[in-house]
């Protein structure tokens, strides 16, 4: 079993449900998709962007508090693959917030022991964004407590893709032999091949659908919707949706 890293222990409660959280069945890695800030900004007349600066800041909440509960991995999707669809401007916006993101954050993240981890392709993404990423990955590599993923120009279908294309090569060099091939091998080529695979996946802002994230990973993963915006996403939310999971019998397709 993952170990679960917390420097706390506490049950934590809410207003609406006090039902206490079991420390010892918090996930060891939960998703999310942050969805629904552009509705958010809409709803009160403003640019997009606005929705995304407000969104930055449920991040900053939403990590210190995965990371007292004892998350082993938190996953969240920043950015896609079919993201560089949206408007100049708006593209131009989200990728300034990862380096505002972690200018800001980064000291907290270090003293609270969280590893920075990326996955994706970073040859795309502007140069001043790669290295505020790499600065916090290279400044908290020694950390040992709660990783936190960010999945930034990521697509899983184009994972998979180059996953089979690296095993095809191995495959050919003679390093793989085809017979030896299994479930464990493929996620070994996967850019999560380090991480455990999600327990819980959630999604606000009421869509519900993974878009093209972690395909593979998210097989048997309970999963969770709110029709919470993610600007208005709080702590007492994500409390709930580990409520939720640890209200669930996890079967593996058992009885």
């Amino acid at each position: 079993m993952l170990k679960r890293f917390s420097t706390r222990k506490d049950k934590y409660t809410d207003d609406t449900d006090v039902t206490p959280i079991d420390p010892e069945n918090v996930p060891n890695h939960v998703a999310i998709i942050m969805d629904g800030n552009g509705r958010w900004a809409k709803q009160r007349g403003l640019p997009r962007i606005a929705g995304h600066r407000e969104g930055m800041n449920v991040v900053r909440k939403i990590v210190r508090q995965a990371s007292r509960l004892g998350l082993h991995t938190l996953t969240l999707y920043a950015f896609s693959t079919e993201n560089w669809k949206r408007p100049k401007m708006e593209v131009d916006f989200l990728m300034k917030l990862p380096d505002r993101f972690l200018q800001s954050e980064l000291p907290t993240l270090k003293e609270e022991n969280v590893r920075v981890q990326v996955m994706g392709t970073l040859n795309e993404i502007p140069k001043h964004t790669v290295d505020a990423v790499q600065k916090a990955v290279e400044e908290t590599k020694e950390n040992d407590g709660m990783i936190l993923n960010f999945a930034l120009n990521y697509g899983s279908r184009f994972e998979m893709v180059e996953a089979i294309k690296s095993l095809y090569e191995d495959v050919d060099a003679g390093n793989v032999k085809v017979e030896d091939i299994d479930e464990n091998s493929i996620s070994d080529y996967l850019m999560t091949k380090d991480l455990p695979d999600p327990d819980l996946l959630v999604r606000t802002s009421g869509e519900v659908r993974l878009s093209n994230f972690m395909l593979w990973q998210l097989a048997y993963a309970e999963l969770w919707f709110t029709d919470v915006l993610w600007p208005d996403f709080t702590e007492e939310h994500f409390l709930e949706a580990i409520r939720v999971y640890q209200r669930r019998t996890r079967r593996y397709g058992g009885v």
